[in-house]
């Protein structure tokens, strides 16, 4: 048995950003908070946890007035930065870039006196986020089933959560298109950040499609790693299994079964851009020490942790 790791898996360029900056914070020895868990992986988080970084809720923000609150990738609402500054809170802005983006164009299109609708998890951090760029007004739609809440006679835009699969994205558009008489496609388009498509989904999300396709197929068996709460982690892993059946969804390496690895040769481990590639290289040598593998040198992440 042979097991490799994506060598396409890993953090995305915006995760690595926010954990980059909450290390950098935490070297410095002062307390600092996080607003939400800083990212969808239990075991990221608990790294971080052992260096200082405790997380909180909006709920809980007047507790920790006069100290310093890190803000994740997923963004915030401007209520929240409004709040903090009352209290007294020095606020670090780890917030994606693409993220930050589509913030801004919401805002623009909503004093525009655009009906905004956006395609999401409603309860999703980054969506609570953009929904408060717009006041609380902002229509979120999970479905084809949900167009019915879209006012048809009021000029529209429609944006998307950064972590949403592109086919859905692109059929609600089509028969938002057949619905509404005056429809605009939110647009990110900044050569710095690389993000170059008609809609608001992250480039590195959805340009990971076709690769996590090849990568399943070309496996006996896929073990995706990620963590349970993660939005794109049940995106790729749904991509993933639509490739190869034989693909099973873990968040620890206890999770592992001896029985999908029976009468297997070739096994591949990849994740969301929320899983952190020393997680990966724990599962790696689990399997092999478990289950009789081959080990093949896997190709390191741009971001990986002893």
């Amino acid at each position: 048995m042979i097991v490799t790791i994506d060598k396409f898996s890993g953090f995305c360029w915006g995760v690595v950003r926010t954990i980059d900056i909450a290390e950098q914070e935490l070297a410095q020895g002062e307390e600092l908070y996080s607003l939400g868990d800083i990212i969808h992986n239990p075991a990221e988080i608990q790294r971080l946890g052992d260096h200082g970084l405790r997380t909180i809720s909006t709920a809980n923000l007047e507790s920790v007035r006069g100290k310093k609150v890190l803000i994740r990738a997923h963004g915030e609402p401007p209520v929240t930065y409004k709040r903090a500054e009352e209290l007294g809170i020095t606020i670090i802005d780890a917030t994606c870039p693409v993220v930050t983006k589509v913030q801004e164009r919401i805002r623009r299109f909503y004093t525009d006196g655009y009906q905004v609708v956006i395609f999401g998890k409603k309860e999703h951090a980054e969506v609570i986020g953009l929904v408060g760029q717009t006041n609380g007004e902002a229509i979120v739609v999970n479905s084809l089933d949900e167009i019915g809440k879209v006012a048809l006679d009021r000029k529209t835009v429609l944006f998307s959560q950064t972590t949403m699969d592109k086919a859905t994205f692109h059929r609600l558009k089509e028969e938002l298109q057949k619905k509404v008489k005056e429809l605009v496609v939110g647009s990110i388009e900044d050569e710095a950040i690389e993000f170059h498509a008609k809609d608001t989904i992250c480039g590195q999300v959805s340009g990971r499609d076709k690769k996590i396709r090849e990568f399943a197929a070309g496996n006996d068996v896929v073990i995706f790693l990620a963590g349970r709460t993660s939005s794109n982690g049940k995106v790729l892993f749904d991509i993933a299994r639509d490739a190869n059946a034989r693909t099973h969804f873990i968040e620890t390496v206890s999770e592992l079964s001896p029985a999908w690895f029976e009468g297997v040769t070739k096994v591949g481990i990849t994740g969301a851009t929320s899983t952190p590639q020393w997680v990966m290289e724990k599962v790696k040598l689990e399997i092999e020490a478990r289950f009789g593998a081959t080990s093949q040198e896997s190709v390191q992440s741009q971001y990986s942790h002893p």
